[in-house]
């Protein structure tokens, strides 16, 4: 594979305002809030553009909202001439796997969309079920992360959940193992954060909803994507409709493979990366995985009046 590859955001991306000025500028982008509204019948859109931030960041309300505001960019981008043709590849992280596929033809706007607040309600179930948390690792290596688990797990769940870039690996688990995690850190060479998120996400803690999801995804139709779509749980391209599900479910339990999945594309000849959606997260992670690949935003009116010859 060759050429450039579409990116988009996860949990985390979100801001008070996200979306507004899109769907302002384009009409293809309000469309997408309105018919966002309609399907989840209630207003999605006025949560993204005015908040509050409290609300927005609502685990089920976070993530179908990061979801339309990436598709609404999105469709604002096919409004200015874009195509899924112009890319050889897509990948999301986490959450903006959902949204790789839906671009990608796999799922449709509607059923993605649903999938995705279902996945938010099912996590956020999972997380009041069993206090938990993520906690933040820079500066450490896999091996710096799996001791620090092994030393604060104390019988309890705490593993790798994100490995996001060179130095930034995200560890899930138990609150109390999350907390003895933060007190040993720098034990183990590297400094530790605690995420503002609801739970223990990418681990064994999102059992629950996990199986609440592989229903889900029973009922939904899922066609082989037009271009290839990184699976997070493996780095490699998504397979048969069936194979889809069964990596969408694992994502819950699992880590994200980010990094292994930026540096399988840049192996394989990329070095243009349009990132569509709210924030830059995912610019920022490249720069550490490979400062010489070339990422593009797709965030603004300014930034979509200038597809597609954007230097970034």
């Amino acid at each position: 594979m060759t050429g450039q590859a579409i990116l988009f955001p996860g949990q985390g991306s979100q801001s008070v305002g996200m979306g507004r000025e899109a769907a302002a500028a384009s009409r293809a982008a309000a469309g997408v809030f309105r018919r966002a509204d309609d399907v989840l019948g209630f207003g999605l859109s006025q949560i993204c553009f005015e908040g509050p931030a409290d609300k927005l960041e609502c685990t089920d309300i976070q993530q179908p909202a990061i979801f339309v505001t990436s598709a609404a960019l999105w469709q604002a981008m096919r409004e200015n001439g874009a195509s899924v043709e112009d890319f050889s590849a897509a990948a999301g992280l986490s959450l903006g796997e959902y949204t790789a596929l839906y671009v990608a033809g796999a799922v449709s706007f509607d059923d993605g969309l649903r999938l995705v607040h279902r996945r938010g309600q099912l996590m956020q179930q999972a997380s009041d079920a069993n206090p938990s948390g993520m906690v933040s690792l820079i500066g450490a290596d896999e091996e710096t992360a799996r001791t620090l688990c092994e030393r604060a797990s104390q019988g309890e769940v705490l593993a790798p959940a994100n490995f996001n870039c060179p130095g930034q690996i995200v560890i899930s688990g138990a609150r109390g193992a999350c907390g003895r995690a933060l007190e040993l850190a720098e034990q183990c060479g590297c400094r530790a954060a605690a995420l503002k998120v609801a739970g223990a996400f990418h681990s064994a803690l999102m059992a629950s909803a996990a199986d609440g999801l592989a229903t889900a995804l029973t009922t939904t139709t899922i066609n082989p994507p037009r271009i290839p779509v990184l699976a997070n749980v493996d780095a490699g391209p998504h397979g048969d409709p069936d194979a889809i599900r069964d990596a969408l479910v694992r994502q819950l339990t699992h880590p994200v493979l980010w990094q292994r999945s930026m540096e399988r594309l840049i192996r394989d000849g990329f070095t243009r990366f349009v990132e569509v959606g709210a924030g830059r997260v995912l610019k920022g992670l490249m720069r550490k995985i490979d400062r010489r690949a070339q990422v593009v935003n797709m965030a603004t009116p300014g930034d979509l009046a200038a597809w597609p010859s954007s230097p970034g």
